[in-house]
């Protein structure tokens, strides 16, 4: 049987990529050691989708293990060897405000244990393509040089700007900004995901991602922003808004519309590929455009409060252009707006974070 190895995989990225090629008839191995817990504190663990997979996927082999251990993921590697036909990599410390407080972890897990899993395809199954998932921190603030424009509910680029109509493509240079400790660890990831592809011929792609979401992330205050913001909505927990008059833009994709991409990916891969992949200008939304959004879905006015400094490092706007990623795989549109995500998100959530809520209060 036809072997993905999937890291991360109880989170959302990676719970997402485990159902959909299992339903394709491939053997799913997941490694999650749910370090999302460590990272954010009990709310934000994964453990109830580890269970979800194994009590749902026959098929389904789940190992806690940690990236950072190479013995351990060689050894993993070596019992599958050749069968594995694909390598998915979410597992990372993916917040930018976490990263600067513990900087050796955080590039201990998103940089070292990348290349352990890249040398572990390298060596026992070089001819699976290495999926990887990047992020648009690796640009740094460079797109809050661009000229932008405020509007009541957001900011939004010069019309006349080359970028205004799709958003920011892969030449948006990565150099000179302020890339946060997470987005340098992510930049070395995602640089040798390329060298891998280029220098040893592997087939690797790294997908640029903006804000990746859907109802099985386990939002928490520092990553995971439209699944945290509407479970303080149910909660009714205070959110808090992080500088520029809360009119900072996101595009918002949905993990089903990722994994599709990579799915494509897979039936036809390529050395070295860099694409940029998000909500594009089919899904996105400011932050006060999403509380509206979310206070319509769930009829609950949001309790939030503002603060005036923003996250340093982070972007004012953000919109991807995937038009690389369409002409190298044409055919692929997304799914799912910013709407449809947030709605989603709370109808398959609300009740076990109502249930959740009681307990912690009782």
């Amino acid at each position: 049987m036809s072997v993905a190895v999937i890291t991360g995989s109880a989170g959302l990225i990676g719970s997402e990529a485990t159902r959909y090629f299992a339903a394709k008839g491939m053997h799913v191995v997941g490694i999650d050691n749910d370090m999302r817990k460590y990272f954010f504190g009990p709310e934000a663990s994964t453990e109830w989708m580890r269970k979800h997979l194994e009590a749902t996927i026959p098929d389904y082999q789940h190992f806690s293990i940690d990236i950072r251990d190479h013995a351990a993921i060689l050894e993993l590697f070596k019992r599958f060897r050749k069968e594995i036909s694909l390598v998915i990599h979410t597992a990372a410390q993916p917040s930018h405000d976490w990263a600067a407080r513990e900087p050796l972890t955080d590039f201990s897990v998103n940089a070292t244990g990348t290349l352990n899993v890249l040398e572990a395809t390298r060596q026992l199954c070089p001819e699976a393509p290495f999926i990887f998932t990047s992020t648009n921190k690796v640009y740094g603030d460079s797109p809050n040089e661009l000229p932008l424009v405020e509007q009541e509910s957001r900011w939004e680029l010069d019309k006349t700007h080359k970028f205004a109509e799709h958003g920011i493509t892969e030449e948006q240079s990565i150099d000179d900004s302020l890339h946060s400790i997470f987005g340098a660890s992510k930049v070395a990831a995602d640089v040798m995901v390329q060298e891998y592809g280029q220098y040893f011929g592997l087939k690797t792609a790294c997908f640029r991602a903006g804000c990746l979401t859907g109802p099985n992330h386990s939002g928490a205050q520092l990553h995971g922003f439209l699944a945290y913001l509407m479970k303080c909505n149910v909660t009714r927990t205070r959110y808090t808004v992080f500088g520029y008059k809360g009119k900072q833009v996101r595009d918002n994709l949905h993990s089903a519309d990722l994994v599709r991409a990579f799915d494509r990916f897979f039936q036809s891969p390529r050395s070295g590929a860099v694409y940029n992949i998000g909500g594009s200008r089919f899904s996105n939304c400011s932050m006060l455009e999403a509380i509206a959004m979310a206070q319509q879905i769930s009829g609950r006015e949001m309790n939030w409060q503002y603060g005036d400094e923003n996250r340093k490092g982070d972007h004012i706007w953000w919109v991807s252009d995937i038009r690389k990623f369409q002409s190298h795989y044409p055919g692929y549109a997304l799914q799912f707006d910013s709407l449809a995500i947030l709605r989603e998100i709370h109808d398959r959530n609300h009740e076990r974070w109502k249930d959740s809520s009681r307990v912690v209060h009782a």
